[in-house]
């Protein structure tokens, strides 16, 4: 039994809700950083998977966690789509200089 990965989990969906709340802000440099943060986190509880386990009762709480994470990137997905194709279409658009 590890509560170190249950730790972790808990640890990304804190980040990923603080994602939601910069995206709902439309602190996009926010959104940023968070999702750094989670992929930091992601890599470490990796590293530590590979040594350890979840007891039965974890298991149930990190699926628990899993959804929650999913959800809020789903709505960070949503939020973040039409600052997204703005992006996109300033990169593809040709670029008009004023003389």
């Amino acid at each position: 039994m590890s509560q170190i990965l249950i730790d972790f989990y808990k640890a990304i969906e804190n980040s990923s809700a603080k994602m939601l709340d910069a995206a709902r802000s439309e602190d996009w440099d926010q959104v940023v950083r968070f999702e750094g943060a989670c992929a930091v986190l992601i890599e470490q509880l990796r590293d530590r998977a590979t040594s350890e386990q979840l007891a039965p009762e974890q298991r149930v709480e990190k699926t628990r966690i899993m959804q929650r994470i999913l959800n809020n990137d789903a709505q960070i997905r949503y939020l973040a789509e039409p600052w997204l194709m703005h992006c996109e279409q300033s990169i593809d658009s040709p670029h008009q200089y004023l003389h």
